[in-house]
């Protein structure tokens, strides 16, 4: 669905003089620098949006707020209006989590990791929890180790997460708590990092990290709910009015259901159940969920395939360049995934699968085309998530089979110097493939992986439109056929989200009888010079005709 043009505002007729809308429940916004994709691919310029009940009534120009003589009016100042943005993958409570724990992105070193972490363990009791590190960064770009981290804290268990959630950093009192030693067995899915004398090291990657996980100290329903508060008025502020969150547990559930029902969640919500949960089957059997307004959805699975790219637990075809005879792993069979897919497609659930290598990939696209085959599901909307790492004939499958590609594009501007040494050219061909995904009529869902990465989707935006990094690295973009147009880019993180989640004529663009959903900014979205874009600032964020946040009283220009 590409988008073709801009339309130039229309002046709309005046409705007549019996219009029943209540003074109350009409609201003008007028004098906006306005754009919205529309469904039919086009993009609609306008200044003047009219809101009934939360709902679009009209788009127009500047007269248009004349037809409506008792409505409240409200002044844009000339600011730029855009839908309500979608972020299609993040994770709530993680996102929630990591404002009040150790924050260790963009740590240089591990000196820099550890000097963090001697501050904040000088307030903190019982376990220390952090995120962020990432080896990458730092000059030997090697694991660290367990020693590292008792030389600052020995007394009490530290985990800290990779910045892509698929490692753990722990200390020795964690490995002790866990009973870990040289004989402790790496599970299947999952790697315990060793030494030359076969003694862990402190690193375990994917599955292995449920060896310390399981003796962490479990939250309350209130620490989950004050995480979720959180986590949504920061996306607020991000001008994000609706988020996907990738994989939920039970209580997790249990609380977005219970927020649902109160009509107090801070933003709209599409939640995927975690197909990794021991209660999956008692989720599934509860059925779908929508709440009245929209506001909470739960109608799809997340399945695990693999890891990640950067801790090498992507499963690809070939070896890693950098690691010769390493594939990554699987963290499931094709048998399981089958399994996972028609479990969830008979409950009338989608399979939303975490798929980053080659071979992850192709095998999901195995197991979809043989679940289809014996049990349906093809119309579900069922989806790929990251879908960074694709063989050019794989890619054309996934149209195929109505597969959703559902890609976060930071990762690309983030990865790839990493991604240039773990990987050969030919591995890189169809790595990050926005471009081609949408030339074969594939609908791409765009979001952030929030908090792995930043949550601002002008991040996005930018990365997506011009695959460099904010030093505008390198000059023509990395890997540069794959850019998208700046209505296109918009239209993933809009239309595309909400077509992911079903949603497509509630929310993603302002057409009338859609949610009043957008956002105020400061600059043109469509005029600024491209290394602006990441710098936009956010003035109010709107929900259902309702203001959610505000940075400032809004100025002229």
């Amino acid at each position: 669905m590409p988008l073709k043009k801009i339309i130039k505002p229309l002046l709309l007729a005046c409705l007549c003089a019996g219009s029943s809308l209540a003074v109350a429940q009409t609201k003008v916004i007028y004098n906006a620098n306005g754009y919205t994709p529309l469904y039919k691919g086009e993009v609609q310029q306008f200044s003047t949006l009219v809101i009934k009940n939360g709902k679009v009534v009209k788009l127009g120009g500047d007269t248009l707020k004349n037809s409506f003589p008792d409505a409240k009016l409200i002044d844009a100042h000339g600011n730029t209006l855009l839908p309500g943005l979608i972020d299609a993958h993040g994770h709530i409570i993680g996102l929630g989590n990591n404002l009040s724990q150790l924050d260790l992105r963009g740590a240089l070193s591990i000196d820099e990791v550890t000097n963090k972490l001697k501050v904040f363990a000088n307030n903190k009791q019982g376990w220390i929890i952090g995120r962020g590190w990432n080896q990458e960064l730092w000059q030997k770009k090697q694991f660290p180790t367990a020693a590292d981290l008792d030389k600052v804290v020995s007394d009490r268990p530290i985990v800290l997460s990779r910045i892509d959630g698929h490692a753990i950093w722990v200390n020795s009192k964690a490995l002790e708590l866990a009973g870990i030693t040289a004989n402790t067995q790496s599970p299947e899915g999952g790697e315990i990092i060793k030494d030359e004398f076969g003694n862990p090291t402190g690193i375990f990657v994917d599955k292995a990290e449920s060896l310390i996980k399981q003796f962490m100290p479990k939250p309350s329903k209130q620490t989950l709910s004050d995480s979720l508060d959180a986590a949504g008025n920061h996306l607020l502020s991000l001008g994000i009015t609706s988020t996907h969150d990738a994989g939920i547990d039970k209580t997790t559930w249990e609380l977005y259901k219970e927020r649902g029902e109160l009509g107090n969640l801070p933003l709209r919500i599409v939640a995927m159940l975690s197909g990794a949960s021991p209660d999956l089957k008692t989720m599934l059997k509860a059925g779908r969920y929508q709440d009245a307004n929209d506001f909470m959805s739960i109608r799809s699975v997340k399945v695990y395939a693999d890891g990640a790219l950067g801790s090498r637990g992507a499963a690809l075809i070939e070896d890693y360049a950098d690691r010769k005879n390493h594939h990554g792993l699987m963290l499931e069979t094709q048998q399981k995934l089958e399994e996972l897919f028609t479990l969830s497609f008979k409950s009338g659930f989608s399979a939303n699968t975490h798929a980053i290598g080659d071979k992850a990939n192709h095998v999901v696209l195995d197991a979809y085309k043989n679940v289809f085959k014996a049990t349906g599901g093809i119309l579900l909307r069922n989806r790929m998530e990251h879908a960074q790492i694709v063989t050019l004939d794989d890619i054309k499958r996934f149209k195929t089979l109505k597969i959703i590609p559902s890609m976060q594009p930071v990762h690309a501007t983030s990865d790839m110097h990493m991604a240039e040494q773990r990987l050969s050219e030919k591995q890189l061909a169809g790595a990050y493939a926005w471009q081609t995904f949408l030339k074969q009529g594939s609908v791409i869902a765009a979001g952030s992986d929030y908090p792995i990465e930043l949550a601002n989707p002008f991040d996005g935006l930018y990365a997506t439109i011009t695959r460099m990094d904010h030093n505008q690295q390198p000059t023509q973009g990395w890997r540069a056929s794959e850019v998208l147009s700046r209505e296109d880019a918009l239209r993933a993180f809009t239309l595309g989200g909400a077509y992911a989640a079903h949603q497509e004529f509630k929310v993603g663009s302002l057409e009338q009888g859609k949610w009043a959903d957008f956002i105020l900014i400061d600059k043109d979205y469509f005029k600024a010079p491209v290394d602006e874009l990441y710098k936009i600032n956010v003035l109010q964020t709107w929900i259902a005709g309702k203001l959610r946040y505000e940075k400032e009283a809004v100025t002229a220009q």
